[in-house]
């Protein structure tokens, strides 16, 4: 059995929580808010027994093996340090934090206290990824040689997202998926070309252009507008397009094999969700602490520290300053 503690009360332990609980051996001990009335009215609605909204108390608890951490991003690196100290595996939701040197702390501090710690990208445990990314490795396209993805949704930036002094940043929030897809089948970029849009100090919107060793990749996102939620991986031999939205999404269509599927009738790859999305990652997570594993070898520290450095760079290519320096 898995014992999970969630650290926060927010819309994403809403939706994890419930496929945690119907995961084999998933469960979930005890949950923290940071007021004591959403801590308990968020434990009423998931059946679950303990709620505090003392962060040491849950912490200390001996009945707990891992936390799901999962509020505002500019609060994650304390929190994950806090509960690595305590003796615990630690999921962080994305972005794990607000710059790579605190994503660096975070998992050299697990690494040292010999506890497991991942970001949360759910992306790579999806089943259509996973299938799709088997194939692709299996020479299903040849050399991959362009990614392009993006994700923007006209909602304003929620209080988690906008305010300067919470780490607020869209790109962080959503940008880090078409970031993440693009370094998952061409690597860390060598030349990175970026504009975006600022409002009171937090980008809203923004979209670049990533030079690779092999390839090219084309990414956007944004907190104000609609923008495709799409994304395709091409190659020498075709390409495959996933549907929105594709960082969680059930079908995907191959462009490749025969000139049918090319310029005719794609096959069609489909894996229907199960629950929320969340169960394969939550599954391999628990696995992984099951085997004494500190990382995870399709999300690995390397990985997600990549990720991190890119972003931090982006941003640094987007600023106001970077404008018009």
């Amino acid at each position: 059995m898995t014992r999970w503690g969630i650290i926060g009360t927010g819309d994403i332990s809403d939706r994890l929580v419930p496929d945690v609980q119907n995961t084999p051996r998933g469960q979930v001990a005890a949950v923290w808010g940071r007021r004591d009335e959403a801590a308990a009215a968020f434990a009423a609605a998931h059946g679950i027994s303990i709620f505090t909204s003392d962060r040491a108390e849950l912490l200390r608890r001996d009945d707990i093996d891992v936390v799901y951490i999962a509020t505002p991003a500019a609060t994650h690196a304390d929190i994950a340090l806090e509960a690595i100290d305590a003796g615990k595996h630690v999921l962080i939701e994305k972005p794990i934090a607000t710059s790579a040197a605190d994503a660096e702390r975070i998992l050299a501090a697990a690494r040292t206290a010999g506890l497991f710690a991942m970001e949360a990208m759910w992306t790579r445990f999806n089943p259509l990824h996973v299938e799709v990314r088997e194939r692709i490795g299996d020479g299903l396209l040849g050399e991959v040689t362009a990614v392009r993805a993006s994700f923007g949704t006209p909602f304003h930036p929620r209080g988690r997202v906008q305010t300067p002094a919470q780490g607020g940043s869209i790109l962080r929030d959503r940008g880090i998926y078409p970031v993440t897809l693009a370094q998952w089948y061409l690597g860390a970029p060598r030349a990175i070309h970026a504009i975006g849009e600022f409002l009171d100090g937090v980008d809203v919107e923004g979209h670049a252009t990533m030079e690779h060793e092999q390839g090219v990749a084309q990414l956007a996102w944004s907190g104000v507008r609609f923008l495709d939620l799409s994304a395709t991986i091409s190659g020498e031999r075709g390409w495959v397009t996933f549907a929105p939205m594709f960082w969680a999404g059930s079908t995907a269509m191959v462009h490749a094999g025969s000139a049918a599927r090319i310029f005719g009738e794609p096959e069609v790859i489909q894996h229907p969700r199960n629950g929320n999305g969340y169960g394969p990652m939550i599954a391999a997570v628990a696995e992984a602490i099951d085997d004494g594993l500190l990382e995870h070898p399709w999300h690995t520290h390397r990985d997600t520290i990549a990720v991190a450095q890119t972003m931090d760079a982006v941003l640094a290519h987007m600023s106001p300053a970077a404008s018009t320096s």
